[in-house]
C-alpha cells in the first residue's frame, strides 16, 4: 500500500480560529496564546466543527478490495479513482507476504489470526499466481480481441491494484483512523483488515506532522473523533 500526501490545508491553528469565532468573533483573529489547550477541550467535549476546517488530499495505491474498505467512509470524504472503463488497467496485483497471518480462528466478532503452516503459504503463493495470471491473461485477450474495456475489466479480481484521490477534513479523517487502526489508548477497540491499516498508519503519519496538537489531542484523548 503507498499512500502519497498530494497538499493540505491543514493546521493546528485553523482549528483555534475557527473555535474562537464562535465566541469572540473576527476580533478574535490572531490573538490565541494557548492552542493547546483550546484543541484538548475541543476534543475532550467533542465540539467537533472546528476540526473540518481543514483539508487533507491524498493519492492512495492499493487493490481494489482496500479501496472499498476506504470507500465505505462516506462522511467528510470526497473519491476519485482511475477507471477501468476509460484506461488500459496494469497487471499489477496484490499477494498477501509470509508475515501476514492466514488463519482466522475464533467466530465472528471474537477471532484473531494466526500465521498459518508453511503448506498453507505455498497454497497461497500458487493459487494467487495462478489466478492472477490467468485473468490477467483473458483480459488483455479480449482487449486485444476488440472487445470494450468496461467489458473485459469484469474478468479481473479485487487483488489487481488501482489508484484514487481521497480527500478529507481531519475530523473525518480521525474517525477513518479510529476504525482502521489498532493502537494501545484507544477507548473503543478495533479489528482492521491488515492492508486498510497500513493505508491509516500512513495518514495517520501525515495527519501528525500537519497538526501536531490536534494528533496529540486525539491521541490522549482516546483516539475518539470529536
Amino acid at each position: 500500500m503507498k499512500v502519497t500526501l498530494v497538499k493540505a490545508s491543514a493546521t493546528d491553528e485553523d482549528v483555534v480560529q475557527a473555535a474562537r469565532v464562535s465566541t469572540q468573533g473576527l476580533e478574535s483573529l490572531g490573538s490565541d496564546t494557548k492552542p493547546a489547550g483550546l484543541i484538548n477541550y475541543l476534543m475532550r467535549d467533542r465540539h467537533g466543527s472546528p476540526f473540518e476546517h481543514t483539508s487533507f488530499t491524498f493519492l492512495v495505491e492499493a487493490p481494489i478490495f482496500v479501496a472499498r474498505e476506504h470507500m465505505r467512509h462516506r462522511a467528510g470524504w470526497s473519491y476519485n479513482e482511475e477507471s477501468g472503463r476509460y484506461k488500459e488497467l496494469e497487471g499489477v496485483f496484490y499477494k498477501p507476504g509470509p508475515e501476514r497471518p492466514l488463519v482466522q480462528v475464533g467466530k465472528a466478532g471474537a477471532y484473531q489470526f494466526e500465521s498459518g503452516t508453511p503448506a498453507q503459504h505455498h497454497v497461497v503463493d500458487r493459487d494467487f499466481y495462478s489466478s492472477y495470471s490467468w485473468a490477467f491473461q483473458h483480459y488483455r485477450g479480449m482487449l486485444d480481441r476488440g472487445i470494450a474495456r468496461e467489458v473485459a475489466r469484469m474478468v479481473l479480481p479485487v487483488g489487481i491494484y488501482t489508484a484514487y484521490y481521497a480527500t478529507c477534513n481531519a475530523r473525518s479523517l480521525m474517525h477513518f483512523l479510529s476504525l482502521r487502526t489498532k493502537a494501545d489508548g484507544a477507548k473503543f477497540p478495533s479489528f482492521p483488515q491488515e492492508e486498510i491499516e497500513k493505508v491509516a498508519l500512513q495518514m495517520e503519519e501525515a495527519f501528525g506532522n500537519a497538526m501536531p496538537l490536534t494528533y496529540l489531542a486525539y491521541a490522549n484523548n482516546g483516539r475518539v473523533a470529536p
